[in-house]
């Protein structure tokens, strides 16, 4: 099944302790797309400027990612952010930001988007959010993710979005933020009652947890001993949790279930190099490996315990 994303695709500047790059190919849209590419056909809708240049396209098309719907404003600047991470990599200090074409941005489906049978509703305003799930309607399996910003300035539209998707894919801090409630658990099950199938949070280095009406999965973080650049690994991870579902006959809880991991193994390539570096340059029998390598990390053996007793 294809996918479609709806998001951002912009220039980032990056710092970290471990180096630093003055202008790399980054946004949600980007991100996701290219993670969900090793999985399945991928729409990426999204604006650009003038200055994005031969090099960024390439990336999309060695990725066979359709860009039909990403609309190019000639006289314009393509959006900007520029961030710095200290040791701390689950906080990112943001030191500019620059809309520019991303400020009016207007998202314009095709057909072709509109038919995809999943949607990805990335980091944007949660009326535009509405308004693509609107132009979706045959969509089977919805998914969208917000920022803290949208829910603090105006939670009852993000809300009210949420009711239209089957699936929001946040952190732990926003899932506490929308609710009010200091359990991520309970933080869930309240925002599951607004009518959802699955509920993802994403919890940085400690992996993410999937809740679903009739089950709960923990997926752990994969250990790295260095952690480069953690920009666009939400996305990352998103885009290999709806690409693998995009790849299965049926979304049920046990797809759900191997797509977190999947999304993890995802994650965690994204974060090994600068901006799109290492998922760009990323293979099947890496992904299969890894995936094997979660495999062993969480398996046990189901032996129940019986105390010994005294002679």
């Amino acid at each position: 099944m294809s996918l479609t994303v709806v998001g951002s695709v912009a220039f980032d500047a990056l710092e970290t302790p471990f180096g630093k790059r003055d202008k790399v190919l980054g946004g949600a849209a980007t991100h996701f797309g290219l993670s969900a590419s090793f999985f399945t056909e991928v729409n990426a809708v999204g604006v650009v400027g003038g200055d994005f240049g031969d090099a960024e396209w390439d990336v999309f098309k060695r990725h066979h990612i359709n860009t039909d719907d990403i609309e190019v404003v000639p006289d314009g600047k393509t959006f900007f952010w520029s961030g710095r991470y200290d040791y701390d990599m689950n906080t990112a200090h943001t030191l500019d930001t620059q809309l520019n074409v991303f400020e009016t941005f207007d998202p314009k489906l095709s057909d072709n988007s509109k038919g995809s049978k999943l949607l990805f509703l990335a980091n944007i305003l949660p009326m535009l959010q509405k308004g693509v799930r609107e132009q979706c309607p045959d969509a089977k399996f919805v998914a969208m993710d917000t920022m803290n910003f949208w829910i603090s300035s105006m939670k009852d539209a993000v809300i009210e979005t949420i009711k239209v998707v089957d699936c929001i894919i946040i952190n732990d801090a926003e899932a506490r933020q929308l609710t009010d409630e200091p359990s991520i658990y309970k933080a869930a099950r309240k925002i599951m009652d607004l009518g959802l199938r699955a509920v993802v949070i994403k919890r940085g280095e400690y992996g993410a947890t999937l809740f679903t009406r009739d089950g709960y999965f923990a997926a752990p973080a994969y250990p790295l001993e260095s952690v480069f650049d953690p920009t666009g690994a939400g996305d990352t991870f998103a885009g290999g949790f709806m690409g693998y579902l995009a790849a299965q006959n049926e979304i049920t809880d046990d797809a759900m279930r191997r797509a977190m991991i999947y999304g993890s193994v995802m994650a965690s390539f994204n974060v090994e190099k600068f901006g799109t570096e290492r998922v760009d340059a990323l293979d099947y029998p890496e992904i299969n490996q890894r995936f094997a390598d979660f495999k062993r990390m969480t398996h046990f053996d189901d032996i129940p315990f019986e105390r010994a007793t005294a002679a």
